[in-house]
């Protein structure tokens, strides 16, 4: 009877192996997390390609757990302006962290 509870166990252990790998921790995601944030780059970069005054080639659009950075270098402080005004805009985004400079 014990040798049948130790089977379970190990069977179970081993079932729950993937799970682990695919969780997410305080620097990498998991895969359900990295779709998410996918989705919310490509949010920001179409927000971003909707709005004229913008180039979606100058500004550079990373996501890690919701947080959206924006860096690259931009024409105005009017554009960096537009540029957090517009990600913010986006849901799920959670913060937006400014690191463009103007040229």
């Amino acid at each position: 009877m014990s040798s049948l509870k130790l089977v379970t166990a190990c069977l179970l252990a081993f079932s729950l192996l993937p799970q682990l790998g695919c969780s997410s921790g305080a620097h990498r995601e998991g895969s359900g997390e990295y779709m998410d944030d996918s989705v919310l780059t490509a949010r920001v970069k179409a927000a971003i390609l909707g709005e004229k005054s913008l180039s979606v080639a100058e500004i550079n659009v990373e996501t890690f757990k919701g947080e959206v950075q924006l860096s690259g270098f931009v024409s105005s402080q009017q554009d960096i302006d537009t540029a957090m005004r517009l990600t913010r805009a986006i849901s799920g985004v959670s913060s937006v962290k400014n690191d463009m400079r103007v040229k």
